[in-house]
């Protein structure tokens, strides 16, 4: 990425890369988490977290078999702890209307994808200089730099580059290689694949600097932020299909699904499209206490998810706010068993 202005700039010619095959890593394929161990499973949850996802789940079929949308944003750590696989099947079976995350939760289920491991042992790699470094997140920077001159959205372009030869040849191409050098191992366990095969969009709401990915020499911020760019767009038009409800779900995401939804809701309330109704249903491991949100001296203050998705929501557009707090190890296999018994 070229820089002609009057500062000094890293010079990124000079990073050092290696394989991710000599990377170590914590999570694996065994790690994962399958529909089918899930349904055989049992789930110690209280009563009231069990209430309200046996509510939640009755409430997401409903919406579908009425034709209403079910929003599902997620934080990278449900793909990290292996629960990918379930937003596979859910997403096949069209229970979500739109999938969402951040650039960690593309990067995690990328590199499941591509050799089937993720979340390298950050302190080992950081005393190396090489957090962040294996050669291969480069082909997530290459795929935006296609993306972008096709103007596509980054989830299209990372699932599009998964699923489509003559689109992985032209990111191969970007990055000099022989074509078919990549190859990814384990589509099967890929949301990104999983919804472009089914025509699902997948946004990915990212920042810069944020991510492995702006540590290299492919690394465009031009490319990487005209596709989220555009996923906000593809995100904020599902929004304007909930004028007569519909189910968001917000899971392990403090701050960028929350305020992602609220500027997509205002905008489709803007052009006359104001969201009605809404379950918003927050997934997370910290106490809830709704006191908090209006003193900025407490902690709670400063988290958008509860705030936001179970209280601002529902008061602005009517409905209900739900939190689920817990292990989502735990409370998101038990809501997929339960959206199963009601399919």
């Amino acid at each position: 990425m070229k820089y002609k202005g009057k500062y000094e700039v890293f010079d990124t010619s000079l990073i050092r890369t290696y394989p991710v095959s000599e990377r170590s890593n914590k999570v694996k394929l065994s790690d994962l988490v399958h529909p089918e161990e899930v349904l055989r499973s049992s789930y110690e949850v209280s009563d009231y977290v069990n209430e309200q996802l046996s509510f939640l789940a009755r409430e997401i079929v409903d919406s579908r078999k009425e034709g209403k949308p079910v929003v599902f944003f997620t934080g990278a750590h449900l793909i990290k702890n292996g629960l990918g696989p379930l937003v596979v099947d859910l997403a096949k079976r069209g229970i979500f209307t739109v999938v969402s995350g951040n650039a960690a939760t593309s990067i995690h289920d990328f590199e499941l994808c591509l050799f089937g491991e993720t979340s390298e042992y950050v302190p080992q790699a950081l005393e190396k200089g090489q957090f962040g470094m294996a050669f291969e997140f480069n082909y997530i920077n290459a795929a935006l730099i296609v993306g972008n001159r096709m103007k596509l959205g980054y989830g299209e372009s990372t699932g599009r580059m998964m699923h489509d030869t003559a689109f992985r040849h032209q990111v191969e191409e970007v990055l000099g290689l022989d074509e078919n050098t990549i190859r990814f191992e384990h589509p099967e366990i890929s949301v990104q694949f999983a919804c472009y095969e089914k025509n699902i969009p997948l946004t990915i709401h990212a920042g810069i600097g944020t991510d492995v990915l702006d540590q290299h020499v492919w690394f465009d911020g031009e490319a990487k932020g005209g596709c989220s760019g555009r996923d906000f767009l593809i995100y904020a038009r599902e929004i304007t299909k909930f004028t007569e409800g519909g189910v968001i779900l917000n899971v392990g995401s403090a701050v960028t699904g929350p305020e992602v939804f609220l500027k997509a809701a205002s905008m489709a309330g803007n052009i006359g499209k104001v969201p009605k109704g809404i379950i918003a249903a927050d997934f997370d491991i910290r106490p809830y206490n709704p006191n908090s949100f209006t003193n900025e001296q407490a902690v709670g203050y400063y988290f958008r998810d509860q705030k936001s998705i179970v209280t601002r929501v529902p008061q602005a557009y009517g409905g209900k706010g739900i939190y689920v707090g817990g292990n989502q190890k735990i409370t998101v296999p038990l809501l997929y068993k339960k959206i199963m018994e009601k399919l």
